[in-house]
């Protein structure tokens, strides 16, 4: 192989790695419009729960949202939020809805990174 097909290969595979991390980014940047609700998947060494979180609880700044959240359970130590799960709705449709309220302690979360959903969000309760 000559040089020219390997960097063209190396382009190839480098756009094609972009690709779903840019689809993801814009599905998330989506979300953010449906009743002003974000989604994120906390991960702790006993689970992992989806969460959402509105715009008065990540605050102001211009860092991504996954930040302002984590920066939130750093300051305060303990956050009430949302936990989300996928449910029908009145009219059968598949959504991610508001389950219950529950607590992620600083000390007990490992990782918080946003999530994804192809299904409308419902605002929180």
């Amino acid at each position: 192989m000559n040089t020219k097909t390997l960097s063209r290969r190396r382009t190839l595979i480098a756009f094609a790695m972009l690709v779903p991390a840019a689809l993801a980014v814009r599905s998330v940047r989506a979300q953010a419009g449906a009743g002003g609700v974000q989604l994120f998947k906390v991960v702790s060494p006993r689970d992992e729960v989806v969460v959402g979180a509105d715009a008065a609880l990540l605050g102001t700044g211009s860092g991504p949202a996954v930040e302002r959240l984590a920066a939130q359970l750093a300051a305060k130590g303990q956050l009430t939020l949302w936990q989300y799960a996928s449910h029908k709705d009145a009219s059968g449709a598949l959504v991610q809805a508001p389950l219950r309220q529950i607590v992620v302690f600083r000390n007990e979360a490992l990782r918080i990174e946003p999530y994804a959903t192809p299904l409308p969000i419902q605002p929180l309760k």
